[in-house]
């Protein structure tokens, strides 16, 4: 059996991923539904709107499903309490190290799957008793790292006894066939699932997806040590400029507040921060999470008769 699937207790190793102001209970249950791991993002939300969401999401699916966790978040004390109080099965986490909260969630049994960027941070991650890791490369939306996830998820997979995800650049079976043929035991994928059905971003969002090509998905704020990679748009044009004319990272990250939610909610195609992949490109449509899953394993199956899915 895959290694993901037993850990997990899913039927097929594929994680959505945990995308702030996009992956709600609607998104979560819906993947998870399909036999995939869907997550709740924790993003910057206090716990009463992430328990709303764990329990909007348990009316919609008897399956597991987790919750990940943004460490940097202002609440992520109150959060891991919330994952502890409510036994939530598996969390993810990003932006930071989960090292003082590992021995009370795996007191419960509760399974911990860091992000990360490089193999330094990967080993860490396994002396820590992480349960697996979800290697993300540079082609990912949202906050990156340097390395792409071809040239990671070999040397992590070779650098660590645990199971390996593959993140970055992955949006259809034959994104799983080789980051597996990499050894990767499971993918996590965030872009393709913001243009499915119950994905509850605004239509503007998917339609800049849809959009996209192969250029579209840039980045901006390298200057300031944490680069995004998003969409092209207004915004993120004035950043990289800004960036040009060496204006400060207080300047650079005041124009960037609450544009996620402008991206997500508001729809505003200029001023919202469209995080998406560099792989965006390649979805041409909207449609159910459950046939996004089963097409994308169809078409692995296809091209790798004997892969573990």
């Amino acid at each position: 059996m895959n290694k993901i699937c037993e850990l997990l207790n899913i039927k097929y190793p594929i994680v959505q991923g945990g995308m702030a102001w996009v992956a709600d209970a609607s998104l979560a249950s819906a993947v998870s539904n399909a036999g995939a791991l869907g997550l709740i993002a924790g993003g910057n939300a206090p716990k009463e709107i992430i328990k709303e969401e764990i329990r909007k999401c348990r009316e919609l699916t008897d399956k597991p499903f987790g919750v990940n966790v943004m460490l940097l978040s202002p609440f992520v004390d109150d959060i891991i309490d919330l994952i502890i109080e409510e036994k939530i099965p598996v969390i993810t986490t990003g932006a930071g190290n989960p090292a003082k909260y590992v021995d009370r969630l795996k007191e419960v049994g509760i399974k911990i799957i860091p992000v990360v960027p490089s193999i330094a941070l990967a080993r860490r991650m396994e002396k820590l008793g992480a349960d697996a890791v979800i290697v993300e490369g540079t082609e990912a939306g949202g906050h990156i790292g340097e390395l792409t996830t071809m040239v990671l998820t070999p040397q992590v997979v070779d650098a660590v006894n645990i199971p390996v995800i593959a993140a970055g650049g992955i949006a259809d079976g034959r994104g799983i066939v080789a980051t597996f043929a990499l050894g990767a035991s499971g993918v996590q994928i965030g872009t393709r699932f913001i243009c499915s059905d119950e994905c509850n971003v605004h239509e503007n969002y998917k339609n800049m997806v849809l959009k996209s090509k192969d250029r579209d998905a840039i980045v901006t704020g390298r200057t300031t040590g944490h680069p995004v990679r998003t969409l092209k748009n207004k915004l993120s044009k004035e950043i990289l400029n800004m960036e040009k004319e060496g204006q400060s990272t207080e300047e650079i990250d005041k124009r960037g507040i609450g544009s996620l939610r402008i991206a997500t909610i508001e729809g505003d195609v200029n001023n919202g921060s469209f995080m998406a992949g560099q792989i965006a490109s390649i979805i041409k449509d909207v449609k159910p999470c459950k046939e996004i899953i089963e097409e994308m394993v169809s078409q692995a199956k296809n091209i790798m008769p004997n892969i573990q899915l």
